[in-house]
């Protein structure tokens, strides 16, 4: 509840989480103070929905009882978004672990979206959606943004997403470490998931073939990012192309 004698505070500031009343108190009525509490369910989700996971889960929904109820809501958890406060230590990778099981859990099948950064393993995924990255992407047909970093993708797991995910919008791979032919990867794309608008792939070793093979096929890709792809020459005709295509083209050089 928020003090009578102090301006209304951010939700963080809020004392006595869970067991304040949702009424509003008569010397807040006569000041003109408005309880949060009393907003309206649609608008309170909407800027809750502004918030990442971790702020949700620590913070915003011991606020109030109205307030819990409505972190409660399937709804809330259609994109999930872990990176808030991210730290490497074990103890805490293990407690953003859990939480992810959490949420996943308040979905309730609805999830679209899913950001989990550093901590993702093959066994939260196997949570998230039964085994493994390729058995997660057939449970997410609704998928708009995917994002893998720092962890190996085949091409065939590439396949999968493209056939599985066909509302799939952005796709960000960032990995030094691969080991197969990436102008094969980038063809992959070019079949498989041709309605991409924003592409990024990292300090990848895609050639000129392959980036010729994703322009010819993504006429709707509009970003374009691909810092650190050394192989890449952009000049002449290619480089004309990149630049009639693209709306924002970010290149090493």
């Amino acid at each position: 509840m928020v003090s009578p004698s102090s301006p209304i505070l951010p939700f963080s500031s809020v004392s006595s989480p869970l067991s304040s009343s949702s009424k509003t108190s008569p010397v807040m009525k006569e000041r003109g103070y408005r309880n949060w509490a009393d907003l309206p369910p649609e608008l309170t989700s909407s800027i809750l929905l502004r918030l990442g996971a971790i702020e949700i889960l620590e913070n915003a929904q011991k606020v109030c009882k109205s307030w819990h109820h409505i972190c409660k809501d399937p709804l809330m958890w259609r994109k999930i978004d872990m990176h808030n406060d991210l730290g490497h230590e074990h103890k805490t990778i293990c407690r953003h672990k859990a939480m992810c099981r959490h949420v996943v859990d308040r979905s309730q099948g609805g999830l679209v979206k899913i950001d989990i950064w550093y901590f993702g393993t093959d066994s939260l995924l196997d949570y998230i959606a039964d085994s493994g990255f390729t058995s997660a992407i057939v449970k997410l047909p609704l998928l708009e943004d995917l994002e893998v970093s720092a962890c190996d993708l085949s091409v065939e797991s590439l396949e999968v997403v493209g056939k599985c995910c066909p509302n799939l919008k952005t796709l960000k791979l960032n990995n030094p470490l691969i080991n197969y032919n990436d102008d094969e990867f980038a063809i992959v794309i070019a079949e498989c998931i041709p309605k991409l608008r924003h592409l990024q792939l990292l300090r990848n070793r895609l050639t000129n073939t392959g980036l010729k093979a994703i322009l010819d096929s993504c006429s709707h890709l509009d970003h374009l990012d691909l810092r650190e792809c050394s192989n890449i020459n952009l000049v002449g005709d290619l480089e004309m192309r990149c630049y009639e295509m693209i709306r924002v083209l970010r290149f090493t050089h």
